[in-house]
């Protein structure tokens, strides 16, 4: 096993874990469409996914009521771990 195999897991992980946090934003937001963190929970969910939902929002075109930038994000997300978990393990490191 190469050493730097745990931590293109761990960049792998990462991005599976914001993934994660995305997708709970968005199925909280179904449950609670407020757009302001009204509990710890909710506001530290923000804080974890703001920063990368935000710009794609503002590069996005409007698309009416449909908010697209978690789809974009959480490809974005998964092709970028990839890349950097390959380019780190190489293809022999397994998935996490």
């Amino acid at each position: 096993m190469d050493i730097w195999c745990p931590i293109a897991n761990a960049v792998q992980a990462v991005g599976s874990l914001m993934t994660l946090a995305i997708l709970v934003r968005v199925l909280y937001g179904w449950v609670d469409p407020s757009p302001f963190p009204t509990n710890a929970f909710k506001g530290l969910l923000w804080q974890l996914t703001d920063p990368i939902l935000e710009p794609i929002r503002r590069l996005l075109p409007a698309a009416g009521p449909l908010d697209l930038s978690p789809i974009v994000a959480t490809v974005v997300i998964q092709l970028v771990a990839r890349a950097v978990a390959v380019g780190i393990g190489g293809d022999f490191c397994g998935p996490v």
